[in-house]
């Protein structure tokens, strides 16, 4: 394989630390190009999603597509985005990378499959000295410190649990007569789960439910399934708890919106008043239709533009040679995190698109 060379471009030769600024100093900054090589034929990102079948992920890639035009029209410059669906298969994505860096891709942003794969992905980058961007799915924290040029750009999925539960708090506490169902004081719930072993499920499930009991609200599991962040699969979890458990579920927690929404599929045939609450993550078009409607009780939103945008600062700055902390702002050199915002019924206009 060939070894790239970036003499001043290298995230390892980067100036100190500096303030954050926006994407106008980065594109004033493409018009002073330095003797980095491939500069000349403009940037390229490699990018790959987990699945193009996540809508939130999905999301985040059309936004990112909107961003290169974007950046283009403003800078001259060609900007060309690589984009691949792993098809939740990380031996595509390995493929998919290497395919990236022959291509002399100069910087790869990367939705893991399987966030154990990190490592050989960081030292893959590494030898081309190709800056690697990981976003929405994290891995741990060893393999984004192998290198210095590892970035990671997604939210605390710790934060979304905590406001998907306050959403249901706050429902118990403005509502409790209509939530308690049975008049027992207890709340119960199911719990639909992304991925066994997926930090974004781990804790969205863990934060979730501790911020009902940190409110003084006692809570019955009824059931907890994985539904691998999918709306059929959640349907046909949803159908079988509806005939085990019927009125008796008050609550149904969706680890994000395709999940959520696929729980209200499973309702369909079930009278309205007879519904549990359902919460999701993501806060999606679809989701925010549903909130539109009454169907789906509140979500959180999961910034997609804003970590779009991110992706696309960090990839200008890192091609331009710029210092990445004054693109972004970035905690310990490798992060760059979006913050989660609730959104129900009585906030939903700030979210819907004009």
């Amino acid at each position: 394989m060939r070894r790239k060379t970036r003499s001043c471009c290298s995230p390892s030769c980067r100036p100190p630390a500096g303030r954050r600024g926006g994407l106008s100093l980065l594109l004033a900054g493409l018009l002073l190009l330095s003797g980095c090589g491939g500069k000349e034929e403009g940037l390229r990102i490699g990018t790959a999603l987990y699945t193009k079948d996540d809508t939130f992920i999905s999301t985040v890639a059309q936004n990112l597509e909107g961003m290169v035009r974007e950046a283009e029209s403003e800078t001259g410059r060609q900007i060309t985005l690589f984009l691949s669906d792993s098809e939740s298969r990380q031996s595509t994505q390995m493929d998919q990378v290497d395919r990236f860096l022959n291509r002399g891709c100069d910087v790869l942003c990367i939705n893991l499959v399987d966030r154990t794969a990190a490592a050989v992905i960081v030292d893959k980058a590494e030898a081309e000295g190709v800056p690697l961007i990981f976003f929405n799915r994290q891995p741990v924290a060893e393999d984004i410190q192998r290198w210095d040029g590892v970035y990671y750009v997604g939210a605390d999925a710790r934060e979304s649990g905590e406001l998907q539960g306050g959403l249901v708090l706050d429902a118990w506490r403005a509502d409790r007569e209509t939530l308690d169902r049975n008049g027992d004081g207890v709340l119960q719930y199911v719990m639909l789960e992304g991925e066994p072993g997926h930090q974004d499920s781990l804790l969205r499930t863990e934060y979730a439910v501790k911020a009902v009991t940190d409110g003084g609200v006692e809570v019955e599991k009824l059931a907890s399934e994985t539904a691998n962040w999918n709306r059929a699969q959640a349907a046909a979890r949803t159908a079988q708890w509806l005939e085990e458990f019927g009125d008796g579920i008050e609550v149904i927690f969706a680890n994000n919106d395709d999940m959520a929404l696929g729980a209200i599929d499973a309702l369909a045939d079930t009278p309205r008043d007879r519904w549990p609450l359902i919460v999701g993550v993501d806060a999606t078009a679809p989701a925010l239709e549903a909130v539109a409607v009454g169907q789906l009780y509140g979500t959180v939103l999961n910034d997609s533009r804003g970590q779009a945008r991110a992706m696309m600062d960090l990839a200008l700055a890192l091609w331009n040679g710029e210092d990445p902390a004054r693109a972004v702002e970035l905690t310990d050199g490798h992060y760059v995190w979006l913050p989660y915002r609730p959104v129900t019924l009585e906030n939903l206009e700030e979210f819907l698109e004009a």
